[in-house]
């Protein structure tokens, strides 16, 4: 009898510990990472030349970054790996697969996915200026190439990712401008039972505010964004910001790096006809499972770790652990059922945490109803909040799928990562109805760009 086929897709913190527990029965699971090596966005890894510290590159996380690269590499040959892989579609049954000129598609019978997340973003104006990063990109830079963004930074947001890679800049020696929190204080008293959950997750975070001050960073709550200062030919000259008393206040800088909170990416758990839910709390759409990672889909389908809902890079690695065992139990393997029972208690303690975070740095949809007309909505296309609320004016439609076809808003490279849900905001706020009601853009393949030359011999 053959051995079941297991893939899973990609290799931050839910999917090493999901290949682990996989191998552990005696599988050989296909994991496909679109990074060169795993570890994920998280716990990128730097360049094999590079010499930079665990300490230096991950702060706090980097006993648990080291785990997981470690826990990787002692997989060895117990995994079939498949790094700098791109699945870019998933439908009867296969996952189909793109690396340099290759195409492949590979069926399967428990399908695992761990797509991690990206930033969350809201527009605003100038945002579309050479010189304006998201937070995950500003890390990129600084973990794979070890460079800052610019000269001179200003990180503008909300979120712990805003203050993780700010303190992260101010370690490696940048030069950091502000750090401008769009949340109130007041907003994390509230959620403080929530975040009390995890106390030590909570001190870490009061550690990065500290350390920023300390390193004489003015750092501000509760700011609205006015605007990215500059033009198209010298870039990012400074940031605007409207404080709480209504005075504003520009801070010089030649680069922004800006972000709230993250987004799952489900796209491919879209393709694989995952069901959704909206969630109100975070105000979008996320993919449908039970408590142990099981999607509801036609197929053995899986989700763990921030590609189904943001909970954080530890509960991602017990997602991953637990996803894996519930499709092993679907297999027909024996599985350990204590062992499931207490990732779930773990998982739920991150949940309540999470849910912290989500009410003490919230998503500032109020910001999408004051956009200018002017505003940049969706960079890949050009298009502007004006265009948008013209299209929903003149057509009538009341829905991102329906407005993206008159609009092409959400229709570029990113297929809506960076615009889609600022987009439904918008579309809500002009049609005075619920977000919900704005529905949330549908997946489609490939869900990133192919090479021209796919498919044709070398």
């Amino acid at each position: 009898m053959a051995e079941p086929r297991v893939i899973i897709v990609g290799a931050g913190p839910a999917g090493v510990r999901a290949a682990e527990t996989v191998a552990a029965a005696g599988l050989t699971p296909i994991v496909i990472d679109e990074g060169r090596r795993a570890g994920g966005q998280i716990y990128r890894r730097q360049p094999d030349n590079f010499r930079r510290p665990y300490g230096d590159l991950y702060g706090t996380e980097a006993d648990r970054a080291k785990a997981v690269h470690d826990g990787f590499d002692a997989l060895g040959d117990r995994i079939d790996y498949r790094a700098e892989t791109l699945v870019w579609n998933i439908a009867d049954g296969h996952v189909w697969t793109a690396s340099g000129r290759a195409q492949e598609a590979l069926p399967y019978d428990a399908l695992i996915l761990c797509t991690g997340a990206t930033d969350r973003l809201m527009p605003m104006a100038g945002w579309d200026l050479p010189g304006t990063y998201s937070l995950g990109g500003s890390q990129v830079a600084l973990k794979a190439q070890a460079v800052s963004i610019g000269s001179q930074v200003v990180f503008l947001g909300t979120g712990p990712l805003l203050y993780l890679v700010a303190s992260q800049y101010i370690k490696a020696g940048a030069r950091v401008a502000a750090v401008l929190d769009t949340s109130s204080f007041t907003a994390r008293i509230t959620a403080l039972p929530d975040l009390l959950a995890l106390p030590s997750v909570l001190w870490n975070g009061i550690a990065l505010t500290r350390a920023i001050k300390a390193a004489g960073v003015p750092l501000l709550t509760g700011v609205t964004p006015v605007a990215i200062n500059g033009d198209a030919k010298t870039g990012v000259t400074g940031v605007t910001v409207r404080l709480g008393n209504g005075d504003e206040r520009h801070f010089a800088s030649d680069a922004v790096a800006m972000g709230y909170h993250l987004r799952p990416e489900t796209q491919l758990a879209d393709l694989a006809r995952c069901s959704f839910a909206f969630d109100k709390l975070t105000r979008q759409y996320l993919p449908v499972r039970d408590e142990d990672g099981r999607a509801d889909a036609p197929m053995k389908l899986y989700l763990a770790g921030d590609g189904a809902k943001v909970l954080g890079a530890r509960s991602a690695e017990a997602s991953g652990r637990l996803a894996a065992l519930a499709a092993l139990s679907d297999l027909g393997f024996p599985v350990d059922k204590g062992a499931m029972i207490m990732l779930r208690r773990e998982i739920g303690r991150y949940g309540r945490f999470a849910r912290g975070l989500a009410k003490a740095f919230p998503w500032p949809h109020q910001q999408a109803a004051a956009l200018a007309d002017d505003t940049i909505l969706c960079r890949c296309e050009c298009v502007t909040v004006g265009d948008v609320r013209r299209t929903m004016d003149v057509t009538g439609a009341a829905e991102t799928n329906r407005t993206k076809a008159f609009s092409r808003v959400g229709m570029g490279r990113c297929q809506g990562r960076y615009c889609g849900h600022a987009a439904a905001e918008v579309i809500a706020a002009h049609g005075e109805f619920p977000v919900a009601d704005a529905g949330r853009l549908r997946g489609q393949a490939p869900v990133k760009p192919l090479p021209i030359a796919i498919g044709e011999a070398e």
